[in-house]
């Protein structure tokens, strides 16, 4: 399967939807593995606006690419961000709940891959800025993608 991660640092769901002439479209996906929406929040944008954001990045999708298929990878929390986890959980359910209702539209769940038996993020799963995972975090996350990458 090629594979082709367009994914930038920093990036807000608007940013992608912005630049889907550049980053997406010259490619002609079939399927559209999307992360994004904690960036948004932390900048102060609320789990509504973030969904509405989501939406637009779908329409423009649908507009251009009609048969692609779009997986929203659900966010999870991070200890440097404990303090939205919230309005991640409400973020994520928004969408769900979108997705659910949505041709070519699915969710992936991640929410608790980084979940301790403490109900917080485990710190050995993070960089020293506790907002990325580092390899084992990242292992988790991709053994949580496997299946529905590999369909």
């Amino acid at each position: 399967m090629k594979v082709i991660n367009r994914g930038f640092g920093g990036s807000q769901i608007i940013d992608s939807t912005h630049f889907a002439e550049r980053i997406i479209f010259p490619y002609e996906p079939s399927r559209i593995f999307f992360r994004a929406g904690g960036n948004d929040l932390a900048e102060g944008k609320s789990p509504e606006e973030v969904f509405g954001d989501f939406k637009d990045f779908v329409a423009k999708v649908r507009e251009r690419l009609p048969k692609t298929e779009i997986t929203f990878i659900g966010w999870n929390p991070t200890i440097a961000r404990w303090h939205q986890v919230e309005k991640e959980k409400a973020m994520n359910t928004l969408v769900n709940e979108f997705v659910e209702h949505g041709e070519g539209l699915k969710y992936i769940d991640t929410y608790s891959v980084p979940i301790g038996t403490d109900g917080k993020p485990r710190a050995e799963l993070f960089m020293p800025d506790k907002l990325h995972f580092n390899a084992e975090g990242y292992r988790l996350l991709a053994a949580r993608l496997r299946h529905s990458v590999e369909k």
